[in-house]
């Protein structure tokens, strides 16, 4: 029997997405007669050290994936599950994405204390997000909006709505959703409004790439749609070389009519200023991911995009 050690890190939204990968892959195995064994081993990232400083400020991607990764390198775990909005564009050398379940709701959900969408909003409401690319959008569309940082797990940034005087926070709708939490959102924003984050709504699991054994076990759970949205997503990020520091997203939806070698898509992708006072926005049509985004990246890049990362990146 192989034994599997999972890492991931330790909020209860990372262990309850974790235990759902976990038990798909037992119910791949026993329906396959593979014998294996799951342990959980909760590891402790960067990201969940640094809590008073916004993510914009902490500096690149990769804040919640380093340790884990570390620990796959070092042979501590065979396998670790990350919300794949967190993970680098840039693959780490020895390890290996095996499988993109099938996603969850991609968008961003609002969460109020009164009002049902966000033109209810008074003018001046406060509203509570982590995400720069969150807050950009927010702006453009309504620039009378104060919008200020908030950081924590899940159910902290919840309760800040009550404690800290908010008239809405904005959180990803997947997070709630996997947490069954899907009664306190308020309303769900449009990614034609609220153009997601690259990755949101995924799941990557990771492990060593001359580990043939996890390969083959992870590639049963893998939905092939979402690994090709993914992968044009964050094709896009590559090129542009996104980090914390510029509001930018991409969102890639898969046609049912395509087939799963060559899938038709239509992608659509952000760069802003963080104030909002810049927003580009962009869509693409196309049937390879990776070409996909680099395309859609340098449209960007080519109608303003440089400018705004010349002069906001650090």
């Amino acid at each position: 029997m192989r034994k599997i050690i999972v890492g991931t890190r330790q909020s209860a939204l990372a262990l309850t997405q974790t235990m759902q990968v976990i038990d798909s892959l037992r119910k791949v195995s026993e329906e396959r007669q593979i014998a294996c064994e799951f342990e959980i081993k909760k590891i402790v990232t960067r990201g969940d050290r640094i809590l008073d400083v916004t993510l914009s400020k902490v500096g690149g991607k990769g804040l919640f994936v380093k340790e884990i990764e570390q620990a796959l390198l070092d042979g501590e775990i065979d396998m670790a599950v990350h919300s794949m909005k967190d993970m680098p564009s840039k693959r780490q050398d020895g390890l290996m994405v095996g499988a993109v379940p099938r996603r969850v709701d991609p968008r961003d959900a609002l969460i109020m204390n009164s009002g049902l969408v966000l033109e209810d909003l008074p003018k001046g409401a406060r509203v509570g997000t982590s995400s720069l690319r969150r807050a950009a959008q927010l702006k453009a569309f309504r620039p009378d909006l104060e919008i200020e940082s908030i950081r924590g797990n899940i159910d902290s940034r919840l309760n800040k709505l009550q404690t800290e005087g908010f008239d809405a926070i904005v959180l990803a709708a997947a997070g709630l959703i996997r947490m069954g939490w899907m009664d306190r959102i308020t309303s769900y924003v449009s990614t034609d409004r609220c153009v997601p984050a690259v990755g949101q709504g995924a799941l990557g699991i990771e492990c060593r790439a001359d580990d043939l054994f996890m390969l083959e076990l992870l590639g049963m759970i893998n939905d092939a749609h979402t690994f090709h949205a993914v992968a044009a997503e964050r094709s896009f990020l590559e090129s542009l070389d996104g980090g914390c520091q510029i509001p930018m997203g991409a969102y890639a939806e898969i046609d049912d009519k395509g087939n799963k070698a060559n899938p038709f898509i239509r992608m659509t992708g952000i760069v802003g200023a963080p104030d909002g006072s810049q927003l580009l926005k962009e869509t693409l049509y196309g049937d390879k991911p990776e070409q996909l985004g680099k395309q859609l990246a340098n449209m960007l890049l080519q109608n303003g995009a440089e400018e705004i990362l010349t002069k906001y990146r650090e």
